[in-house]
Order: C-alpha cells, then sequence, then structure tokens
C-alpha cells in the first residue's frame, strides 16, 4: 500500500479531486500555506494500492502546471533601510509536488 502527498496550488485542487472522484480514488482535502509566498495550497493525502500510483500521478500532472507570476520585491527593506521601493519580479508558481510513500500499516476503523 502507498501513501501519496500531493501539494497542489488551491486553483488546480478541484479539477483534480473531480477527476479523482470520476476514477472512485478518494483523497482527503487539507488547507495548507505555502513559506515562501505564503499563499494558499491544498495537501492531498490520497492512499492507494502501488499499482494506482502512476494514475495517480498523471492526473495530477496532467492537471497542474507551472504558472508564471508577478511580485513585488522589497528592495531597501531588505537591506535595513527605513524607506524602501517594490518592483516586481516573475516568479513560476503552481505545478504540483508529489510525495509517494511506503504504507506499512493500514486500519480503518
Amino acid at each position: 500500500m502507498k501513501l501519496i502527498m500531493c501539494i497542489v496550488d488551491d486553483l488546480d485542487a478541484y479539477s483534480v479531486l473531480d477527476e479523482l472522484n470520476k476514477r472512485r480514488i478518494q483523497a482527503t482535502r487539507l488547507s495548507s500555506t505555502g513559506g515562501f509566498l505564503r499563499k494558499g495550497n491544498t495537501t492531498l493525502l490520497i492512499g492507494l494500492q502501488e499499482e494506482q500510483v502512476q494514475e495517480v500521478v498523471g492526473v495530477v500532472e496532467s492537471l497542474c502546471h507551472p504558472k508564471d507570476q508577478a511580485i513585488s520585491m522589497d528592495t531597501m527593506g531588505m537591506l535595513g533601510y527605513d524607506h524602501f521601493n517594490t518592483f516586481p519580479v516573475s516568479i513560476t508558481t503552481g505545478g504540483a509536488v508529489i510525495f509517494v510513500m511506503n504504507v506499512e500499516n493500514f486500519v480503518k476503523v
């Protein structure tokens, strides 16, 4: 048995969950926040058989794509000045992070 922990952008979460439900794959949805941008993410916990792992990874890959996003970068504040300027910086967000872990024991009560 395997456990997939999948971190996706909030905007992609519903389409991933819809597709998994169509395939009768159950997932637990947790709200999470990224450490760098401090923006909302969704963490999905999915317990399944080893032969289903590639199917789930394929669903996530097909629905979660990286996106370019402009953010404000604090220039002078980072250097310790009282006043600062901001300028836009383009970064890539979105996509997904997928962890596949072995499950030693599974009990459903």
